[in-house]
Parts: structure tokens; C-alpha cells; sequence
């Protein structure tokens, strides 16, 4: 058995797995390379270079089929690290709906503490399902019309 020319085979086929998986696919091919030999040998014959090829790709081919018949599905309970350092379970990154958005609220108190008095009137009544009046509504409408952005 020539492990430098197995080595040497397997060095170039590790670059066709995932970058964690390249060491673990270089010593499977080595080993299956041994394998096949070994049964070559035994029958009085032995194995080329371009056997050693083909015995080399159909490890990697058997390598990829094995990830993509791994669940991809991720469990809730998994264990993830958040950006502290510290592990927590998948399920409490989860944003809630009903949790008050903090950064939009201190936006809306700030932007009614610098808002016209007569536009925050406005803005009550159509929160509270009251009828703005015709006055009202061409205020409302100046408004929104002068906040447009120009697009040429």
C-alpha cells in the first residue's frame, strides 16, 4: 500500500467538502482508498492511479450525499450563542408581536413633541374614530403633501 500517493489523491479532492468537513473527507478517502486495495490486492491485481481517482470522487459524491440527507430543519431547543458570549435556546430569540417596539415609540412621542399643536389634534381625533372636520382635513392633507419627498 503507497500511503504517499493515497495522501496525495485525497489532497485533491478535500477541497470539494464544507471547510469543516475537509480533514474528516481526506482521511475517509485515504481509508477507502486503503480498502479498495487491499481487496484489489487480494484478487491479484492492483489499482491504478485512475482507479484511485475514481474511488476518490465517488467518496466525495458520497460524502454530499450524506449532507443533503441530514435534516436541515432546525429544533426550537437548539442550543444557539447570542452576540454575549452566552448560549441560549432558539425559541427565546423569537421576537414577540406584542412586545412594544422601544425605538418606534420614543420616534412617536418625539415626533408629537415637535408636531404642530393643531396636527396633534388632528391625530387624536383620528386615533379616537372622531370626524375631522373640512378644516382639518386640508391641514392634513397640506401636511402630508409638503412631507413628500420629491422625486425629481
Amino acid at each position: 500500500m503507497d500511503w504517499i500517493k493515497y495522501q496525495e489523491i485525497a489532497k485533491r479532492f478535500q477541497h470539494k467538502a464544507k471547510r469543516e468537513d475537509r480533514e474528516d473527507l481526506r482521511q475517509t478517502i485515504i481509508l477507502r482508498l486503503a480498502e479498495v486495495e487491499a481487496k484489489y490486492n487480494g484478487n491479484g491485481k492492483s489499482l491504478t492511479e485512475w482507479g484511485m481517482l475514481r474511488v476518490a470522487s465517488y467518496t466525495v459524491l458520497g460524502y454530499w450525499r450524506e449532507q443533503y440527507r441530514k435534516p436541515t430543519m432546525l429544533s426550537l431547543n437548539t442550543e444557539i450563542e447570542d452576540g454575549d458570549g452566552d448560549t441560549v435556546e432558539l425559541w427565546q430569540t423569537i421576537a414577540d408581536d406584542r412586545a412594544i417596539d422601544l425605538e418606534a415609540w420614543l420616534d412617536a412621542n418625539i415626533w408629537l413633541y415637535r408636531a404642530p399643536a393643531r396636527l396633534v389634534t388632528i391625530a387624536h381625533k383620528k386615533v379616537n374614530g372622531l370626524p375631522l372636520t373640512d378644516g382639518d382635513k386640508m391641514y392634513l392633507s397640506r401636511f402630508r403633501k409638503n412631507g413628500q419627498k420629491r422625486l425629481f
